[in-house]
């Protein structure tokens, strides 16, 4: 019998599995949320200028993020946190917040990544359904837990929560709610204001897929100044590099840039939306960079991610409850949907 390493808890769980990345250039990709459009020019000049100076150490708190994130959500530089993307942030407010054998609460279907943290951490899920409609589940609210989970809108199905339900589900709890507005760019409103009505509240933004710098890996916590300073405790010593710090700071800095290219992805999603409903899809409302949709009676979800696959066109198959009979599909350019929809077509003729 192989000798044990690994911690009880690390042998046991399952790691997360980040969506396929083809190392090859021919394939429509829409399978992991990317923002089909590159970033601000401003963005490669600074990063260009930085690089002569990387022979340095960067800024350990990455302060020229995290003031122009200030200016931007109306804030104090106290109140922000930056990291290397919100999945290192997400990781942090676990390590922070959790001991070993409590509870983390989320609803359910979610981000798979929440689970995953906790499971590292040995501590113990607690997902909570979504109801039908996917508002917030009634078993969320006052819960015990330390920690309490919300992808607002959610991952994977793009639905999003009122921000004055989620006031209510804050002022319920005992513990820290984490709003993860991954996506928030693409929706019709947010809850960064709660950050300043509820001490227990962490609104997490990533650029990601609003700013198109999935590549950079940036992500931005805010919150009441005492929680970010005890964030900056069990933050990495340099948890952001010279070219993400620049970078990251440009793009905050044109907004415009970043609004042009949202205005375009939400066109694409009604466009997309209405092409697939018309073919006998059914899709849930999304306020995300994607959708997940139903292939209609006939063709299943799996066969249909598969013949999508034949043809180099790359989408999500999430085997989890509740959306299995689903796929999700990135908003890529009015190209790249185009060439979703014909092979859909071509697809539903000989199924």
């Amino acid at each position: 019998m192989a000798k044990r390493y690994f911690r009880e808890a690390i042998d046991d769980m399952e790691g997360y599995v980040p969506g396929f990345q083809p190392k090859v250039a021919d394939y429509v990709k829409l399978n992991t949320n990317e923002n089909p459009y590159p970033p601000s020019p401003l963005v490669l000049e600074a990063i260009k200028a930085e690089l002569s100076r990387l022979r340095r150490y960067p800024d350990p708190t990455s302060d020229a993020v995290r003031e122009e994130a200030a200016k931007l959500f109306g804030v104090e530089i106290e109140n922000v946190l930056a990291g290397n993307g919100s999945d290192e942030l997400l990781r942090m407010i676990v390590t922070a917040f959790v001991e070993p054998g409590q509870t983390v609460s989320y609803p359910f279907p979610t981000y798979s990544l929440y689970e995953v943290l906790v499971n590292i951490q040995g501590a113990w899920n607690r997902p909570v359904a979504f109801p039908d409609d996917w508002s917030l589940p009634e078993g969320l609210f006052g819960n015990d837990s330390p920690l309490t989970f919300l992808s607002n809108p959610n991952s994977p199905t793009g639905t999003l929560v009122p921000p004055e339900d989620v006031a209510k589900l804050a002022e319920s709890l005992g513990g820290v709610l984490v709003v993860d507005e991954a996506y928030v760019e693409f929706a019709e409103t947010n809850c960064m204001r709660l950050v300043d009505e509820h001490e227990n509240v962490i609104v997490l933004r990533t650029l990601s897929k609003s700013h198109s710098l999935a590549g950079l890996r940036l992500g931005l916590a805010v919150a009441s100044k005492g929680l970010i300073a005890g964030l900056m405790k069990v933050k990495d010593s340099y948890n952001l590099d010279r070219l993400a710090i620049v970078g990251g700071a440009a793009a905050l800095a044109d907004e415009a840039h970043m609004r042009a290219n949202i205005e375009k992805v939400k066109a694409t999603r009604v466009r997309l939306v209405n092409e697939l409903d018309a073919l006998g899809f059914s899709t849930l409302p999304s306020q995300a960079n994607f959708i997940l949709t139903c292939p209609p009676d006939g063709l299943s979800a799996t066969e249909y991610y598969e013949k999508l696959w034949e043809k180099r066109i790359l989408i999500r198959w999430l085997d989890q409850p509740r959306v299995r009979d689903y796929v999700r599909i990135t908003v890529g350019t009015d190209d790249e949907i185009d060439r979703l929809l014909e092979t859909t077509r071509d697809i539903l003729k000989v199924t």
